[in-house]
């Protein structure tokens, strides 16, 4: 190939590869632009309490984002389950309101969501030296790094019956999806600020420790002690509180509420007021 066809042929699979991002960021500007299907707006006002309590300024945000992330998400059902749209819109709608005011993508890095009618049995092999055990372990969602979302239906449905208990499967998985953003997941996700990572540290790491030394005394509080597990998993407990418990999180853990509100740039606790 001479020099002046391998530089038309490079040139050619450039323009290419930027009209294909072109029309992918003009549909995306459509899809954000467009209002929701009126039976799904009337369907999330009706089923899923934190929809309801976002306030007026950012509806027309989370409706755009919940298009988005329709057209760009894949749902498949698991053990005989039939993805419904009630089904992508519940998910999408607790998904999307951990991006809010957040000028970011809509979870790049992967596609799907397995739904499960309920609780599943999830198989995890563990290796220690040469030794190998097999555990099976009952799961109401999971997030695989640089992998798909995986969710119980049922779990799905408890949350949105109980909107204040600081248990949504949705945002906790989506919450891990977040954390990785910065290739690891370890409970530090991509801050906006880079004045922030000193804080974020200095008060997620004594939140964690504390959390810890509570389970270790079984004590109850606002933040579940699953989030003592790991850095990740108490991001991930901590955002479920930020947004289902947010005046409790804000009394009891004024530094941690702060620090949530400046990553996610929302203050949910307004929200909630009376």
């Amino acid at each position: 190939m001479g020099f002046l066809l391998l530089v038309a042929v490079i040139l050619g699979a450039a323009g290419a590869w930027y009209a294909v991002r072109r029309r992918r960021a003009s549909q995306r500007e459509r899809l954000l632009a467009a209002p929701l299907p009126a039976e799904w707006e009337r369907l999330l006002e009706r089923r899923v309490p934190l929809y309801r309590r976002v306030p007026g300024e950012h509806r027309a945000e989370l409706n755009g984002l919940i298009n988005v992330f329709v057209h760009d998400k894949r749902f498949i059902g698991c053990n005989g389950l039939e993805v419904t749209d009630e089904m992508r819109a519940v998910i999408a709608a607790q998904a999307c309101i951990l991006l809010l005011n957040r000028n970011t993508g809509c979870y790049p890095g992967f596609r799907t969501i397995y739904v499960y009618p309920g609780t599943y049995l999830a198989h995890e092999t563990r290796s220690e030296g040469l030794l190998e055990t097999e555990e099976t372990d009952a799961r109401a969602g999971e997030s695989w790094h640089r992998g798909p979302v995986v969710l119980s239906w049922d779990d799905i449905l408890a949350g949105l019956e109980a909107p204040d208990d600081a248990f949504n499967v949705v945002l906790h998985e989506f919450a891990h999806k977040l954390d990785e953003e910065n290739d690891a997941s370890d409970g530090l996700p991509i801050l906006h600020d880079p004045s922030q990572y000193r804080t974020w540290a200095q008060v997620l790491g004594k939140e964690f420790e504390a959390l810890r030394a509570r389970a270790a005394r079984d004590e109850p509080g606002v933040i579940d002690e699953y989030g003592a597990e790991s850095p990740a998993e108490f991001f991930a407990v901590a955002t479920e509180a930020f947004f289902e418990r947010p005046q409790a999180l804000r009394r009891h853990h004024p530094a941690l509420y702060e620090e949530l509100s400046r990553f996610y740039r929302l203050d949910p606790g307004t929200w909630h007021a009376g």
